[in-house]
């Protein structure tokens, strides 16, 4: 599946646009992780533990918005973002979206 954040690809061209597809996850904070993040605040430095949350939330969003897309028939997804939204105190959800279409190399 080819992604970007920009509306089009340079060497393909969208013969086809099936839709918006995404992909989110909800995540809360862990009680370990927010005791080390606690102690890394006050002694500074990245908050590492964090750091993996996200990635991994980003990565399973990406993941789920690449089905949604594969199951529309699509060869790649145009437009592609990020956001987040507090859905509770300690709890996040990460969305990842964009635009499925149908690609076709460019002579």
């Amino acid at each position: 599946m080819l992604l970007t954040t920009q509306d089009v690809f340079e060497d393909y061209q969208i013969v086809e646009t099936l839709g918006a597809v995404r992909g989110n996850v909800v995540r809360a904070r862990h009680l370990g992780r927010d005791i080390m993040a606690a102690f890394r605040n006050v002694v500074g430095g990245e908050i590492l533990e964090y750091t993996k949350l996200i990635a991994e939330s980003r990565e399973q969003a990406m993941d789920r918005m690449i089905k949604n897309a594969e199951e529309l028939g699509a060869d790649g997804i145009v437009c592609m973002r990020f956001t987040t939204s507090a859905i509770m105190s300690g709890a996040s959800e990460l969305l990842a979206y964009g635009t499925a279409v149908k690609l076709k190399k460019r002579p």
